[in-house]
């Protein structure tokens, strides 16, 4: 991927920039001058250089401030400094700032052309390297989504087929169950993978700061708003825009949303001229909004209109299949980001994370390892470690086919759930129907730690 050679040099003497230009120029470099860092601003906003050359000082500032801004304005410019103090701590500051290396004045021409020449090959290596990462991300977009469970399965074959359209989307499905990671992996998989994904919380704003953060607004339409605002649906451009929770929206909203669906304009607030917006939208809901629509809460329209595309995200008790991948996936994420030297959990662990009821699905279950990795004390996550309320909520399956141990395994994890509950072990006895004496003899029996 051969880079374009553009250069901008930015030298407020004369003689030098000019020296600097000619020399370029005959080694095969398109060169721009500028002598100010006004000028250099005003060129780089107007288009997109490979390489700068900039002197420290300047007559209107620093070069190293510049430096900075220009890579505000693009990010992928690679800057020289010019200095005529070489020092130390002239160096550091500017490799603190971004610089990617420096010159010494006098400019020595071999100098300066070694130097240019490993930049663009370092330049050309990184731009070829992040379109090796595009491409590997669009040949498996579906990696972020850990597991292998049927219903997975399913899931990912309706994207298949959705993403691969501009169509907008539905995604139906209870809290924590990642609604949001699905549509990042449609928008991946889609044709505008390279564009913007923007997402917003439908209900967690007030009205005011919700429609201007969709819409955009105008500068001066309320004392805050001291500039124009674009809008996620105008700053998207032809990307994805996230709404979670759509079917909070307040009945205006909705139907402005709606003519943002059905004619790809918005009004932002303050405006007197509709803009055309192209974003494609992925609405996500844990409501039933077809009652919603009965229930005179959601626009009929917008439902029809959001409904035609639409993807049920299943809970995880529908996929516990995945639930000893998500827990690798989980531990892994851990382990890495607190230090830990957690290397799994044990089969005991296991069988009980895969009864629990889990109704808060995967963002639950990342939290209860993050929870138990913090906890864990050795190598293996054990139930202790986990999260005490969800000690109980499910029943441990036990690891045997035989019929007498299983009823021995359920009796042992039913008494010590109502020891827990009820320490004082005759009001245990009682709640458990048994006698005092009983009781005590199935803890003696159970081998019950108590």
């Amino acid at each position: 991927m051969k880079s374009i050679r553009n250069v901008l040099v930015v030298e407020d003497e004369q003689i030098i920039r000019t020296t600097l230009r000619e020399f370029l120029t005959s080694e095969g470099f398109i060169v721009t001058e500028a002598g100010s860092v006004a000028e250099a601003l005003a060129l780089v906003k107007q288009k997109d250089f490979s390489v700068a050359i900039c002197d420290v000082r300047l007559p209107d500032g620093d070069g190293i401030q510049l430096l900075r801004r220009m890579q505000q304005l693009n990010s992928d410019l690679l800057v020289l400094i010019i200095t005529a103090y070489a020092t130390v701590e002239n160096a550091v500051e500017a490799f603190k700032a971004g610089a990617y290396d420096y010159l010494v004045k006098p400019v020595l021409f071999d100098d300066l052309h070694h130097k240019l020449e490993r930049l663009f090959r370092y330049r050309e290596l990184f731009l070829e390297n992040q379109s090796l990462r595009r491409e590997l991300a669009r040949q498996q977009p579906f990696e972020d989504l850990v597991g292998s469970s049927k219903a997975l399965q399913e899931v990912q074959a309706s994207i298949r087929k959705i993403a691969a359209t501009s169509s907008n989307v539905l995604l139906d499905g209870e809290t924590g169950t990642g609604k949001e990671l699905f549509a990042r992996v449609i928008h991946r998989t889609g044709p505008r993978a390279h564009e913007k994904f923007l997402a917003v919380h439908c209900a967690t704003q007030p009205v005011e700061l919700l429609e201007a953060q969709l819409f955009g607004q105008r500068q001066g339409v309320h004392s805050s708003a001291t500039t124009d605002q674009p809008g996620v649906l105008l700053h998207a451009g032809e990307g994805t825009v996230f709404l979670d929770e759509v079917g909070q929206l307040p009945l205006p909203t909705q139907a402005k949303l709606l003519r943002a669906i059905e004619f790809q304009e918005i009004m932002p607030l303050g405006a007197t001229e509709p803009v055309r917006v192209s974003a494609r939208i992925i609405a996500a809901t844990t409501r039933d909004l077809e009652r919603e629509v009965g229930d005179g809460r959601f626009h009929e329209d917008l439902f029809y209109r959001l409904n035609g595309v639409k993807i049920r995200i299943p809970p995880l008790r529908d996929r516990l299949d995945d639930i000893p991948e998500l827990v690798e996936f989980f531990i892994a994420k851990y382990t890495q980001s607190l230090g830990k030297r957690v290397t799994g959990a044990t089969s005991e662990t296991m069988r009980l994370l895969m009864s629990a009821r889990w109704k808060g699905n995967v963002r639950q279950l990342d939290n209860a390892i993050e929870r138990a990795v913090i906890m864990c004390e050795g190598t293996q996550i054990e139930p202790k470690d986990l999260p005490p309320d969800l000690l109980g909520v499910g029943q441990i399956l036990p690891d045997t086919d035989d019929l007498r141990s299983a009823l021995r395994h359920y009796e042992k994890l039913h008494i010590s759930r109502v020891l827990r509950q009820w320490p004082d072990k005759r009001e245990a006895a009682k709640r458990l129907r048994l006698g005092l004496s009983s009781l005590y003899r199935k803890i003696e029996e159970l081998g019950l730690d108590l």
